[in-house]
């Protein structure tokens, strides 16, 4: 039925078991996979009527942002690999990753995200809500929400 799956990771060990889960579902239903890792923008604080000043440079946090993302991706990568799924990587630049994620699936063509139930808790989940919630609503592709 699914043939092409996007795996949501941000490297934790939740995403981590859900990227194996993932490529056990891939496996099972012959469904090759895209696994995404969303970038963050480069912070720009201001207090008052300055900016704070941080010391890394924008090149210096783009290519460690980078570094972060080809390693989180590789794991899955690799997982993969050992069970014959083909895996693609696919990292976008982005401070809202619901959004980045959504994006994602439309430009890797999937027909099914499957992600991590992220378990935010007590006033961060009231304030920041949950990504995968936002996924779950906006997403016009099918979510596969493991928990």
């Amino acid at each position: 039925m699914f043939k092409h799956i996007l795996v949501p990771t941000d490297g934790s060990e939740l995403s981590q078991d859900t990227a194996r889960r993932a490529i056990s579902f891939a496996k099972e239903t012959g469904a090759r996979i895209t696994a995404f890792f969303a970038k963050p923008e480069y912070p720009v604080t201001y207090y008052g009527e300055g900016a704070l000043i941080d010391p890394t440079t924008p090149e210096k946090f783009a290519e460690l942002a980078e570094q972060q993302a080809q390693q989180t991706l590789d794991f899955v990568v690799e997982l993969g690999a050992a069970e014959g799924v083909q895996v693609a990587k696919l990292s976008l630049t982005s401070d809202v990753p619901y959004q980045a994620i959504i994006d994602a699936a439309t430009e890797a063509g999937c027909d099914l995200i499957f992600m991590a139930s992220h378990g935010r808790r007590g006033i961060t989940a009231l304030l920041l809500g949950s990504e995968t919630n936002k996924v779950l609503t906006h997403s016009k592709i099918p979510v596969l929400v493991y928990r």
